[in-house]
């Protein structure tokens, strides 16, 4: 079976900071191109970052200079730090590979108060 669980959401003020987690489980983190997605409220799902293979990150512009993507390959887990917080960084959270995708997981909701 393959899943990534994610972990970490939670309830922060506008200008916090959160580290969420995705813990992979059915392939290996390190030997896969992976990424990380949300989805606002009312909004389509949408890429946030990109950690490949051979180590290059990408990122969107909204989240470019406060989010960082990181793996840790003893623990299989791949990693979102999250800085200066926005009420518009609102939204569930997911992880996955990129590309071919697995099925999308529930994802872990991050609430930005203002």
């Amino acid at each position: 079976q393959v899943q990534l669980v994610e972990s970490g959401g939670d309830l922060v003020q506008a200008g916090g900071s959160l580290r969420l987690s995705c813990a992979a489980s059915g392939i290996i983190v390190r030997y896969n191109n992976m990424g990380w997605y949300r989805q606002a409220p009312g909004k389509q799902r949408e890429f946030i970052t990109s950690l490949t293979i051979n180590g290059t990150t990408n990122y969107a512009a909204a989240v470019k200079g406060r989010f960082a993507i990181s793996r840790d390959n003893a623990k299989n887990t791949v990693y979102l730090q999250m800085s200066g917080l926005k009420p518009e960084d609102t939204g569930v959270y997911y992880c996955n590979r990129l590309p071919n995708p697995i099925s999308w997981g529930q994802g872990t909701q991050v609430t930005v108060s203002s």
